[in-house]
């Protein structure tokens, strides 16, 4: 996707890309939003860890090209800190937009000041070791959702969703059209309509009521 596209999905958010989407793609866990306000879309780079270990995420370092979100997960999702303030700080220089770490972070005051968009399932100072051999541009599984590399994430303050790359064109078209639906409907409960009523709620409701 070019920027403009990848700046919109940002600006249309999760909600609205994942209903958008057939509610697909949602990466379904608690996540800590480390810097209020803060939202990213961009291709995913993916790293898949030994469990309780972040030799690749030293080893992946080198590969981040700009823009890229940093996927970051173990085998088993634990309260183990993957990064710090040093390493975030070599991932910022290489121009990643944001990070998803499904495992643990630490460092928090620092990582608030560098400034890079993070997401994580967990804080904790337990620290990995530097042993295992992982995997580095694979398909991973976070929330329940499978991540591929290039796949496209969006992040905010609702969380995050997967969109596949062939399908994030289509996706968009379908996320402005829902926008457009919902401001008109805003307007209509601005005037004092209900959505009990619009959506025919009424009579889901009156109907379910009549049957024995």
């Amino acid at each position: 996707m070019i920027r403009a596209e990848l700046a919109r999905l940002c600006e249309l958010g999760v909600a609205t890309i994942y209903e958008a989407s057939g509610r697909q793609g949602l990466i379904d866990t608690p996540l800590i939003q480390l810097l209020p306000g803060s939202r990213v879309a961009g291709p995913a780079r993916t790293v898949l860890c030994g469990q309780d270990d972040n030799l690749m995420v030293h080893a992946v370092v080198e590969q981040i090209q700009p823009g890229e979100v940093l996927v970051l997960t173990m085998p088993e999702p634990r309260p183990v800190a993957l990064i710090g303030e040093l390493l975030v700080t070599q991932i910022k220089v290489g121009g990643a937009a944001g990070i998803l770490v499904d495992a643990a972070v630490r460092d928090v005051e620092e990582l608030v000041k560098l400034g890079l968009s993070i997401w994580t399932r967990f804080v904790r100072v337990r620290g990995a070791t530097k042993t295992a051999l992982g995997q580095l541009n694979t398909t991973v599984s976070v929330g329940g959702t499978q991540i591929s590399p290039s796949d496209i994430l969006i992040l905010d303050a609702d969380g995050a969703v997967c969109v596949k790359r062939d399908h994030a064109a289509e996706v968009l078209r379908a996320a402005e059209a829902r926008l457009e639906k919902e401001a008109h409907l805003r307007e209509k409960l601005l005037a004092g309509e209900l959505s009990y009523d619009l959506h025919g709620l009424r009579e889901v409701v009156e109907e379910k009521r009549r049957k024995p």
